[in-house]
C-alpha cells in the first residue's frame, strides 16, 4: 500500500470519529444537513407514538428504555420526551448513544453514552446511523476483478489488491460485481450487518428500528453511493474531516430473521402522519387553526414524499413476540436470508 493511503473504511473512521473528526464538531450534524428529525416535529411525534405502542405491547414495564443510536445533539430524544404523557416519562429511561461529547443544556433525564447499553426493554431507534458506519469500497478493474479501493486524505483514489476473504464472500452474496464492466463499484456492507446485529442483540425485549437511505439486492446502484456532504450540499467525499462521508445501506443484508422493511411513507402513515390538506371549511370557521393545519400538512408531505424522505427504508426488527405487528409488514426482502453476517 502506498504511503498515505488507507482503505475507505479506515479513512472514514478517522475522518468522522477521530480527534477533530466531522461528527465531533460543536455544530453537530444539523449544521451541515437536514434529516427527518430536523424537518418537522411531526417526526418526533411519530416516534413517540411508536414508543407508546411498544410500551403497551410490553405491558407497561417498570423501566421502559428508549435508545436513540446516533443521537446527534439529542434533538429526537428531546422531541420525543416533549410528546409523551407523564405516565410514560415517569418510567422512561431515555438513552442517547453518540460518540460526540454531551451537549450543554441537554435534558438531565437523558443518559449520554458512547455505546449501546445491553439488556434493555423498549424501543431502539437508529435514524441515519447505519449510513455512517464506515465500509470499504470495491471497484472492478479492466479484467472485471473486484479490487479494494484505497484513498488518500485529499480524496485521490487508487486500486489495491483483489477483494478476498469475508469481503469477497459478502459481495458474492449481497452485491456481486466480479465480471462486471470496469469501474463498477460496490460498498462492502458486512460491518453494518454486524453493527445492526449488535444493536438488536442489546434488547431483552421490544422493537429495533433503523431508518436510512437504502437499496436491495435487485437494485444495487452500479457505481455505488459513496458521497460527501457539507453545509447542506453534496460534495466530493474527502476523508480529511471537512465533510460527512456516507453511503446508502444494503438493508436486506442487515435484516435478521422476522424483520420487515417498509418505506418511511408507509411507516409514518401507519403512525398517524398524514399530508392531506385540512378542509377549506376550517378556513372560514377558524382561520388560525387552518393555517396551523396547513403548515403541519406541508411538513407531513415532506416527511412522506416518495421522491424524498418518504422513500427512506425502515428496517423493523421485533425482539420477542410482544412487539410483532406494531407496524404494517412487507414481504421478506431477502428470500435466502439466514441472518446478518459479521
Amino acid at each position: 500500500m502506498a504511503s498515505g493511503t488507507m482503505t475507505w473504511r479506515a479513512a472514514t473512521e478517522a475522518a468522522l470519529y477521530g480527534p477533530g473528526g466531522f461528527y465531533r464538531r460543536p455544530e453537530g450534524p444539523a449544521g451541515h444537513f437536514r434529516t427527518s428529525v430536523h424537518a418537522s416535529p411531526l417526526y418526533a411525534g411519530a416516534v413517540a407514538e411508536l414508543l407508546r405502542r411498544v410500551d403497551e405491547a410490553l405491558g407497561h414495564p417498570a423501566e421502559l428504555t428508549f435508545t436513540d443510536v446516533g443521537a446527534g445533539r439529542g434533538e429526537l430524544l428531546t422531541g420525543v420526551l416533549a410528546r409523551l404523557p407523564e405516565k410514560v416519562t415517569a418510567r422512561l429511561r431515555p438513552v442517547a448513544v453518540e460518540r460526540a461529547a454531551r451537549p450543554d443544556g441537554l435534558d438531565p433525564r437523558i443518559t449520554w453514552v458512547g455505546d449501546i447499553p445491553d439488556g434493555t426493554e423498549g424501543l431502539l431507534f437508529a435514524n441515519e446511523w447505519l449510513d455512517n458506519v464506515p465500509v470499504d469500497v470495491a471497484e472492478t478493474d479492466a479484467g472485471g476483478v473486484a479490487r479494494q479501493v484505497l484513498v488518500q486524505e485529499d480524496g485521490e483514489e487508487m486500486l489495491g489488491e483483489p477483494v478476498a476473504g469475508a469481503d469477497a464472500a459478502w459481495l458474492a452474496r449481497w452485491w456481486p460485481v466480479d465480471g462486471a464492466p470496469p469501474g463498477t463499484r460496490a460498498e462492502i456492507g458486512h460491518p453494518r450487518d454486524a453493527a445492526w446485529a449488535r444493536a438488536v442483540g442489546s434488547l431483552r425485549a421490544g422493537l429495533a428500528v433503523a431508518v436510512d437511505y437504502a437499496h436491495e439486492r435487485a437494485g444495487r446502484p452500479p457505481f455505488g453511493t459513496l458521497a460527501g456532504f457539507r453545509e447542506g450540499r453534496e460534495v466530493r467525499p474527502v476523508p480529511d474531516g471537512s465533510c460527512d462521508i456516507t453511503a446508502h445501506v444494503a438493508m436486506d443484508a442487515c435484516a435478521g430473521s422476522g424483520s420487515t422493511v417498509l418505506t418511511q411513507r408507509e411507516a409514518l402513515h401507519a403512525l398517524g402522519v398524514d399530508g392531506g390538506r385540512p378542509p377549506l371549511s376550517l378556513a372560514s370557521t377558524d382561520p388560525a387553526a387552518y393555517v396551523r393545519a396547513l403548515g403541519r400538512a406541508g411538513e407531513a408531505a415532506e416527511l412522506t414524499s416518495p421522491a424524498g424522505l418518504g422513500a427512506f427504508g425502515w428496517l423493523v426488527q421485533p425482539v420477542g413476540e410482544a412487539c410483532r405487528g406494531l407496524l404494517p409488514g412487507s414481504p421478506d426482502p431477502a428470500p435466502d436470508r439466514a441472518g446478518p453476517e459479521g
